[in-house]
C-alpha cells in the first residue's frame, strides 16, 4: 500500500497500535515508579494508576476485537523518550527530596501524551462511525484526566513542598 492509498483508517490503526505499545510499557515502568517513591500518597497514586493502566489495556484490546485487528504494539518512540526521562530522574535524584517531585512531573507527562492520543483517536473514531470504539475511548480519556488531576493536586498539596523544604 503507498502512502497515497492510506486513510483514516489506516491512521486510527497505526494510531491504536502506537498508544497500546505505550500502555504496555507503562505498565512496566509503574512498579518501579512506586517502589522508588519516598511518598506514600505517591507510591498508591501509581499503584492505582497501575490497576487502570490494565483495564486500559484490556479495553483497548476490546477495540482492537471490535475492528477485527490482531492487538498489536507499534514502537512508540515518544513514550520511550518520555519514560527513558523518568529513569534518568530516579537515577539521577535518588535519595533525594526532590526524587517524588520529579518522578510526578514524568508520570504528568506520560498523562498528557495519553490524554493527546486518547482525544485524537475518539474523534477519529466518531469520524469513522465507530460507536462502540468512542466509548470505550472516551472511558480511558476520562480516567486520564482524572489521573492527571489527581496527581495535580497531590502535587500542589505536598509532593512539591516536601522537594523544596
Amino acid at each position: 500500500m503507498t502512502a497515497k492509498d492510506k486513510d483514516l483508517n489506516d491512521l486510527f490503526l497505526d494510531t491504536l497500535k502506537d498508544i497500546y505499545y505505550a500502555e504496555k510499557q507503562i505498565l512496566k515502568a509503574l512498579p518501579k515508579m512506586a517502589k522508588a517513591a519516598s511518598s506514600d500518597k505517591l507510591r498508591a497514586a501509581f499503584e492505582k494508576h497501575h490497576g487502570e493502566t490494565e483495564g486500559q489495556v484490556e479495553r483497548l484490546e476490546q477495540i482492537f476485537e471490535l475492528i477485527d485487528k490482531p492487538a498489536r504494539g507499534k514502537t512508540c518512540d515518544a513514550i520511550q523518550g518520555i519514560l527513558d526521562e523518568g529513569k534518568e530522574i530516579m537515577d539521577e535524584y535518588k535519595g533525594c527530596e526532590a526524587l517524588d517531585a520529579g518522578m510526578l512531573a514524568a508520570a504528568q507527562a506520560v498523562e498528557h501524551y495519553e490524554i493527546s492520543r486518547y482525544g485524537t483517536l475518539k474523534q477519529w473514531a466518531q469520524q469513522l462511525g465507530m460507536k462502540d470504539v468512542v466509548r470505550l475511548l472516551d472511558q480511558t480519556l476520562q480516567e486520564e484526566k482524572k489521573t492527571d488531576q489527581s496527581l495535580t493536586t497531590l502535587a500542589e498539596a505536598a509532593v512539591n513542598l516536601a522537594a523544596a523544604a
